[in-house]
């Protein structure tokens, strides 16, 4: 198995990143590609899943460990394929999944492309409890999950930032922008480059 790649980011496409290792060009499917736009042409490690089926052989790549365990969980849910679960994966964060898994938040995990009530119930079934010492990492408490939505708002946003930066934006015009994206609670980081953009271009 291939457990992560380690070389220079030649190149990104909207649904991978091209890697090359000694003159190889390794293609690794990544949710959102862009999220490693800061290193093209640089250095980079991908942590990624070797997916082996008989007619293909696809790298999946993710930006840490906790990412790449999330993928792997959700890949064992009946009815869950890959494309699916680096969907979830990429629109929303480790620790966000595992607080809906654990309070069985059907609403939240079906707006996931692809999973209805059915397939909601069954993520919820497979891996309740299997999750939870994720969340424990991020900080979970009795209330509610507040501080653990929070914390995600708040790195959402400032990944956001950063791929508006890499796009070109000057922090003056981001600067103006933030507290619009601020109030957009529970955005996933694509959610909010999307809005960002939106807002730039008024």
């Amino acid at each position: 198995m291939i457990n992560y790649l380690n070389g220079r980011l030649v190149e990104l496409t909207e649904m991978s990143a091209i890697i090359d290792i000694a003159g190889v060009g390794y293609e690794v499917i990544c949710a959102n590609p862009f999220h490693f736009q800061n290193q093209l042409d640089e250095k980079v490690k991908i942590h990624t899943f070797h997916y082996v089926r008989e007619d293909a052989q696809v790298l999946y790549g993710f930006r840490n460990q906790d990412e790449k365990q999330l993928f792997a969980q959700i890949l064992n849910v009946s009815g869950i394929g890959p494309k699916g679960a680096l969907s979830i994966v990429g629109n929303a964060s480790v620790a966000q999944f595992s607080v809906a898994i654990e309070e069985e938040d059907e609403r939240f995990l079906t707006q996931f492309p692809g999973v209805g009530k059915k397939t909601a119930r069954q993520m919820i079934l497979d891996l309740k409890g299997k999750l939870a010492v994720v969340v424990t990492q991020t900080g979970h408490s009795d209330h509610g999950g507040e501080a653990v939505i929070k914390q995600i708002d708040d790195q959402s946003y400032t990944e956001a930032i950063e791929a508006l930066k890499a796009l070109g934006y000057k922090e003056k015009e981001l600067t103006a922008i933030g507290p619009m994206l601020r109030q957009e609670q529970g955005m996933t980081t694509d959610g909010l480059i999307r809005k960002g953009l939106a807002l730039l271009m008024q």
